[in-house]
């Protein structure tokens, strides 16, 4: 039976139910939904499992791709600094992110973080945040799985028609058979075990890494200094910042327009290549399923998302040393940068290792959904059918079938490439929310032992707010749209079914189950 906060035989912190919207789950009630055999996850993760996790996520086309478009359009040779800039606002949501998952190690994270600090409401709206930002993310990096599997089949002379490969065909029918399969095969995987997850995982991560690796060694001996001259190439103003409902929100309420180059163009570059980081946060979602949440949590989170600035850092600074930031191409920089030096056999790998990336990127993504979707079946805001684990593999097999089903439709059939920016609203909409519980628990549970410390509070947790907003306002005004509208139908949801069916509405209390 795992312990909770303050001894098993400590008080009982009851949870506020006042006001229907502002009920919070304790993390001594969280913990001990945990040891429920049926709905408690099994513990089978190291601190490498959760680093490996993190790496597999978080480096996937943005690292062979962004590097150069960056560079190019944005910020020059400077787009290093830009990586680095990015790295910082994720390492302030990263710290609030290692506090959370070592004090309420629980499935769910920013969801259930935010119940335990901000109430039900606000729980119930980043669960439902996360689950599309997981889902669309996963969809989006299986379709791009496809385009490079594709590529590669081509060129050994095997092609899928175009009515499987996403392309309609006369009749108007397209679907994208690729995608589909992956999806499903990954699925497959997840119900299996977190272990076997985990072994695949590091599978991939150790060729993916070994690639990157070897791009930078390779590159570096084709730079040239001239150039990195200029290093931060002269500000001037965007070619086409954007008009109407497609501009960045920022520049519809203020008339600000993003520049490029110069010192501002490096800001910009940082709030484009931000994205590339996307994923570190999944992380926290498998806090349940680890060993020692409490110490291998913050060393995962952390440990995972230092390494990848590291990675990105140096690719940026050898694809601008090899070629002229502004001869780069948009579509596959890093690949033409070694075809431009004659080495078309890097170029190849290049295209290998972010086709086999994309694999880990996709599973892991699918794997954090399917926690958020167990979480709040286990608290009653989803049918709670859902909340089951398999007696066998102790995996959340009815959630990760349900969503690996819908995801596998959703890359088969639908083209997503224009509601791909709401991952990106989404993850920082948690990342806001995740830094505001930090600052409110710390408040209302000063007693709560941490393991981990998020260091210079309320200091930096609203550091971490702020430049989650100014990325946040740099999205168009089309993303924040959608985004509204997605968030209206959850609120809907919440009302007609999350708000009556929820557990702590109804009262029930978690009973602690003694497993030998």
């Amino acid at each position: 039976m795992s312990v909770a906060p303050g001894g098993a035989k400590g008080p009982r912190h009851k949870a506020k139910r006042s006001r229907p919207w502002l009920r919070t789950k304790t993390v001594e009630e969280s913990i001990l939904d945990t040891d429920d055999p049926e709905r408690g996850l099994r513990r089978s993760l190291s601190a490498l499992d959760l680093t490996v996790f993190g790496v597999g996520v978080i480096i996937g086309t943005g690292i062979f791709v962004l590097t150069g478009q960056v560079a190019k359009l944005t910020a020059g040779p400077a787009v290093a600094i830009s990586f680095a800039a990015a790295g910082v606002v994720c390492t302030l949501a990263a710290l609030c992110y290692a506090e959370f998952a070592s004090t309420v190690p629980v499935a769910g994270s920013a969801y259930t973080f935010a119940y335990a600090s901000l109430g039900e409401l606000a729980a119930w709206i980043i669960g439902w945040d996360l689950v599309l930002e997981l889902a669309l993310g996963c969809a989006v990096v299986a379709v791009g799985w496809s385009g490079y599997v594709r590529s590669l089949l081509d060129s050994i002379g095997w092609n899928l028609p175009d009515w499987l490969s996403g392309t309609s065909d006369q009749t108007g029918f397209g679907f994208d058979l690729l995608a589909c399969v992956l999806v499903l095969l990954l699925t497959v995987i997840l119900v299996v075990g977190m272990k076997l997850s985990a072994r695949v995982t590091s599978t991939v991560v150790a060729i993916k890494v070994g690639v990157v690796l070897l791009v930078i060694v390779a590159g570096a001996f084709f730079i040239t200094a001239d150039n990195y001259d200029p290093f931060i190439p002269p500000a001037q103003g965007t070619v086409d910042s954007g008009s109407g409902f497609a501009a960045p929100l920022i520049q519809l309420m203020s008339g600000y327009e993003p520049t490029t180059f110069g010192i501002m163009g490096i800001f910009t570059g940082a709030a484009v290549v931000f994205f590339a980081f996307i994923g570190f946060d999944v992380v926290a979602t498998a806090a349940e399923e680890t060993h020692n949440p409490q110490r291998d949590m913050p060393r995962g989170i952390l440990g995972s998302l230092i390494i990848c600035t590291v990675l990105y850092v140096a690719v940026s600074i050898v694809v601008t040393g090899m070629r002229k930031y502004s001869e780069l191409t948009v579509d596959a920089p890093l690949a033409d940068a070694f075809k431009a030096v004659d080495q078309p056999f890097w170029a190849g790998l290049i295209s290998f290792g972010a086709a086999v990336g994309l694999t880990t990127v996709c599973m892991i993504l699918l794997l954090g959904q399917s926690r958020v979707f167990f979480a709040m079946s286990r608290d009653g805001l989803l049918p709670p059918v859902f909340a089951r684990v398999h007696p066998r593999f102790g995996t959340p097999y009815r959630s990760t079938i349900l969503l690996g089903v819908l995801v596998a439709i959703v890359a088969g059939f639908v083209s997503l490439s224009e509601l791909a920016e709401l991952v990106n609203i989404g993850t920082l909409f948690a990342f806001v929310v995740v830094a505001l519980g930090v600052i409110i628990l710390r408040r209302t549970r000063p007693d709560l032992p941490r393991a981990f410390r998020t260091p210079l509070v309320p200091a930096l947790p609203i550091a971490s707010v702020l430049t989650s907003l100014w990325l946040m306002l740099n999205l168009p005004a089309e993303t924040w749209a959608r985004f509204g509208a997605w968030m209206a139908v959850g609120a809907v949801l919440y009302a007609g079914y999350g708000r009556r069916r929820s557990r702590l509405r109804r009262g029930e209390e978690p009973v602690p189950h003694h497993v030998p």
